[in-house]
C-alpha cells in the first residue's frame, strides 16, 4: 500500500489524482496540500501548509503551482519524503532549488507526465539522428485558453530532446513577427495556440526540400497526466537513492 500525499488537491489535476487513486487497491491518500486549504467534503484531510500535517506518508504528488514549491520542498527535505513534481511554469531558479533538494531525496520531475509524449521524445531523438540537417525543425503546441504560460513546457522539451540529438546548438525562436529575414538553419520554432477547451496537443514538423514528416500527440482528457504522475509514485515510493528521476526512467524503446 503506498501512502499518497496529493499537493494541489483541489485544482483540477489534483481531483483526477484523486479520482484514479481512490478505485486502486495499491493507494491510500492520506492527505492533500492546497494553499487554498479545505474544499468540501474529502475522504482525507486537507491542509493549506505541508508544514501542519503530522502523520505517515511514503510520496507526494505534486499538480499545484510554482508557488507552492518552496514550501513542498523544505518539507520533502524534513521529513526524507519523496516528490513527484508534475507542475509546469518553474522559474529558473527554482529549477536550480529542484536540483539541490534532489540531492537529498528523491525527487520525479517532468513537464509532461503522459507516457505518449515521452515516447514521443524519444521519437524526436531518433528521427534528428536519422534526418540529419537538411530538414527545418518546428514544434506547435495546443492548449486550452486557461493555461497561462507559453510556450508549453512539453514544447520545451521536445525542442531540448532535438538539440540533444543535434551536430550543433540550435536557437530556439518563439516570435517571427518581428523579424523580417529567412529562416536560420539553426533555428527551432516554437508556436503556441490557446484556445477553447484542448486539453495538450503537441506537433513536431520535419520539413525537408521535397518532404515533410510530423510526429504529433494528441491528449484526449486530462487522465493521461493524472495515470502518469501515479505510475511515478509507484516508482518512487520503492527509491531510497536520492536524485532527480524522468520518464525516461519508467519508458525506453
Amino acid at each position: 500500500m503506498v501512502r499518497l500525499i496529493i499537493s494541489g488537491c483541489n485544482g483540477r489535476m489534483g481531483r483526477v489524482v484523486e479520482t484514479i487513486c481512490s478505485a486502486d487497491p495499491e493507494f491510500e491518500i492520506v492527505a492533500g496540500f492546497d494553499l487554498l486549504g479545505a474544499a468540501g467534503d474529502r475522504d482525507f484531510p486537507i491542509y493549506s501548509s505541508p508544514s501542519e500535517f503530522q502523520g505517515q506518508a511514503d510520496v507526494v504528488v505534486d499538480f499545484s503551482s510554482p508557488a507552492a514549491l518552496d514550501a513542498l520542498l523544505e518539507f520533502g527535505l524534513q521529513r526524507r519524503l519523496p516528490l513527484v513534481l508534475a507542475t509546469t511554469g518553474y522559474s529558473e531558479q527554482q529549477l536550480l532549488d529542484i536540483d539541490r533538494a534532489a540531492g537529498a531525496i528523491p525527487i520525479f520531475r517532468s513537464a509532461n507526465m503522459s507516457l505518449g509524449v515521452n515516447v514521443l521524445l524519444q521519437l524526436v531523438r531518433s528521427a534528428v539522428r536519422a534526418l540529419g540537417e537538411g530538414f527545418d525543425l518546428e514544434i506547435v503546441e495546443r492548449h486550452h485558453n486557461k493555461k497561462v504560460d507559453a510556450p508549453s513546457g512539453t514544447a520545451l522539451m521536445l525542442a531540448d530532446a532535438a538539440a540533444e540529438a543535434l551536430p550543433y546548438t540550435p536557437e530556439y525562436v518563439f516570435d517571427r513577427q518581428a523579424v523580417r529575414k529567412p529562416r536560420g538553419k539553426t533555428e527551432i520554432g516554437i508556436s503556441s495556440v490557446r484556445g477553447g477547451g484542448i486539453v495538450g496537443d503537441h506537433e513536431v514538423i520535419f520539413a525537408g526540400r521535397d518532404e515533410v514528416i510530423e510526429l504529433r500527440h494528441t491528449a484526449m482528457s486530462r487522465d493521461v497526466f493524472a495515470s502518469g504522475a501515479i505510475r511515478a509514485a509507484k516508482f518512487l515510493a520503492g527509491i531510497t537513492a536520492p536524485g532527480l528521476y524522468a520518464m525516461s526512467d519508467l519508458i525506453s524503446l
